[in-house]
């Protein structure tokens, strides 16, 4: 079997740990109440087993879960069936499995709008649960990203370093961060996975090189990546991309859209999931490997209080072992939190190293 996104194919695999973090997901995490209606949405890439713990969980609080499969399809940010459209608009809580994510489309905003609870956990498989829910402090994890979005803001000169080459230069101006990843507790707010902090500095001001040298999706072809994407970039703009097949794929995808705001850098996002220490091709936790910085370029939803536009879709990139500066202050050293009060959370959340 290929494994290739993750499944586990056994279903004794970590059962009892899987069951014990959809709970913590369902009641801790999305806050569901009882006769809530909540909507799981999967596609034919999803672990089963995921999606049916969560249903089971939301049920035995005397909540009303439904679940929704439908096909893989090629790439995401594609709108999905009518059907499930429809479901999501009229869902309390809505809890997104799909490998191709159908986040930033029409039928995500207009769920939003309708004052759904949404979190996007795009290829999650019972590993990733167990490991980034179940396994970790996830309320200290919330706290480091309060305090990390409290350095943001207070921050105007934004410096992002790596060991592969990334040199980038930006200015926050004033510039709100989203604590992506929060608790559930507002109708309409979009969260994602624990273990994120995002934000977008000025975007004419973001300047230099940015290579991806984790993870890299969509498109569908990459994933965990072999060799560095290497981009250059002019006032938020990608102006040039570098690099060995993987580069080159990334580049045509990019084109075939034939939408210049593809090219645009949408958000930063800090990651520190203590539960991620390594890139494995599922995005989503990809993206909270912990100590890494996270990119992403085409749609920018408003919750990142920044330009805010509408793209064919979207993509994120990681930076491993990322240097970040802050108005001259080192935050993080090669992938290392260096600021006292990081280090007093990393140690509270047990992460080795600290």
């Amino acid at each position: 079997m290929d494994l290739a996104i993750g499944i586990e194919p056994r279903d004794e695999f970590l059962f009892l740990e899987l069951a014990k973090s959809a709970r913590t997901l369902v009641e801790d995490v999305l806050l569901v109440k009882k006769g809530e209606e909540v909507v799981i949405t999967a596609d034919t890439s999803c672990d089963r087993r995921v999606v049916e713990e969560t249903a089971k969980a939301a049920y035995s609080i005397g909540a009303i879960p439904t679940i929704i499969w439908y096909d893989t399809r090629s790439t995401a940010v594609v709108e999905p069936p009518k059907a499930v459209a429809g479901a999501v608009k009229n869902a309390d809580v809505w809890v997104e499995f799909q490998y191709a994510y159908i986040m930033h489309t029409v039928a995500w905003r207009q769920a939003l709008d309708a004052g759904c609870r949404y979190i996007n956990l795009s290829g999650m498989d019972a590993l990733m649960m167990v490991n980034t829910i179940g396994r970790v402090n996830y309320p200290k994890m919330v706290e480091m990203s309060k305090k990390i979005c409290e350095m943001i803001e207070q921050a105007d000169e934004v410096i992002i370093k790596s060991p592969a080459g990334t040199d980038l230069k930006a200015y926050n101006r004033g510039r709100k961060a989203r604590q992506s990843g929060k608790l559930a507790d507002t109708p309409g707010e979009p969260v994602m996975l624990g273990g994120q902090a995002s934000w977008c500095p000025v975007e004419e001001t973001i300047n230099g090189t940015l290579v991806f040298d984790g993870a890299l999706f969509p498109p569908a072809e990459l994933g965990k990546l072999n060799s560095p994407v290497r981009l250059t970039l002019e006032k938020g703009v990608i102006t040039k991309i570098e690099g060995g097949i993987e580069a080159s794929i990334f580049e045509r995808w990019l084109a075939g859209f034939n939408d210049p705001t593809m090219y645009w850098l949408a958000h930063y996002s800090m990651g520190f999931n203590p539960g991620v220490l390594k890139p494995t091709g599922r995005i989503v936790e990809d993206e909270r490997v912990f100590g890494c910085i996270e990119m992403g370029f085409g749609s920018q939803g408003p919750q990142i209080k920044g330009k805010t536009w509408k793209s064919a879709s979207h993509t994120d990139g990681i930076v491993l072992n990322p240097t970040i500066i802050f108005d001259g202050v080192v935050i993080e050293k090669d992938g290392k939190y260096v600021h006292p009060d990081l280090i007093k959370l990393c140690r509270e959340m047990e992460v080795s190293g600290y």
